[in-house]
């Protein structure tokens, strides 16, 4: 099996930008919970920055918290 690559890296995104929120559903599971590195592939370094970014749109209301 081969292992996935990161997103961020292979499209040489630098910096995560919160207010991208297509971009942040595509890591976040269908209950508002974000998805693990094994699920998503993303590397550990873009994995911290992601979920810090899905934090501050959550905060900044453009995905939210829980579905209901």
């Amino acid at each position: 099996m081969e292992k996935k690559q990161c997103h961020f890296c292979t499209n040489n995104i630098r910096v995560i930008d919160y207010k991208n929120a297509e971009l942040m559903r595509m890591f976040v599971n269908p209950q508002a919970r974000i998805l693990p590195r094994k699920r998503t592939g993303v590397c550990s370094l873009c994995q911290r920055k992601l979920s810090l970014a899905v934090k501050h749109a959550r905060f900044m209301a453009l995905i939210s918290f829980v579905h209901h």
